[in-house]
């Protein structure tokens, strides 16, 4: 799907459809599906989790590393995690993570303002302090990692971030540098209410 066919920025729920054959499309072996039943969130990601299963040590070491990252305990509040993610998602045009952790934010912080900004006029978008600094830095982060300095973290220690608290949100838009272009490379999402696509 070309950037002009994309569809917008959404929180609705989006089902994300592979490119490539998923090991449900080929029969998975035991070990693969018992995988697959164990990590996938729910029906509509099923096929990405599918899709990675072709290669479970990997799949297995993805899965923890992006447990211990949006779930781990201390630092960060897992809403600050899911705004930087949501904020890196955007910045890399990935609607289908973007819908996901969009939802996640609001349903930790009950912000209908703040995502819907987020969405309808994108990272620029006016924010309160605490918002605005982790949006700006992720973005700074997804755009421009190498160009990230030690300035960049002032934003976050004025509006109240530990050093622990900063280190979980560069992990949360790392993590979605990758993702994303995982995701992207892989597949696409279209809304969950259409007939699958033919083709890809």
């Amino acid at each position: 799907m070309s950037t002009a066919e994309r569809p917008p920025f959404t929180l609705d729920v989006l089902r994300w459809r592979p490119w490539l054959e998923t090991v449900d499309d080929v029969g998975p072996t035991p070990e693969q599906a018992a995988v697959v039943d164990q990590v996938a969130p729910s029906p509509e990601s099923r096929p990405y989790y599918a899709t990675l299963a072709h290669d479970l040590p990997a799949l297995r070491e993805r899965t923890a590393l992006f447990n211990a990252i949006m779930y781990g305990p201390r630092g960060a509040r897992r809403a600050d995690r899911e705004l930087a993610s949501t904020a890196a998602s955007l910045v890399n045009g990935c609607v289908y993570c973007t819908s996901v952790h969009a939802r996640r934010y609001l349903e930790l912080t009950k912000d209908s303002a703040v995502v819907g900004r987020l969405l309808d006029e994108g990272v620029g978008t006016d924010l309160g302090e605490r918002e605005r600094a982790v949006v700006d830095y992720a973005v700074k982060l997804t755009d421009d990692p190498a160009g990230v300095t030690a300035a960049d973290l002032a934003p976050l220690r004025r509006a109240g971030f530990s050093d622990l608290e900063i280190l979980d949100i560069t992990h949360a838009t790392a993590m979605f540098a990758w993702a994303n272009r995982l995701m992207q490379t892989l597949g696409e999402g279209e809304p969950a209410g259409d007939p699958p696509a033919q083709g890809g």
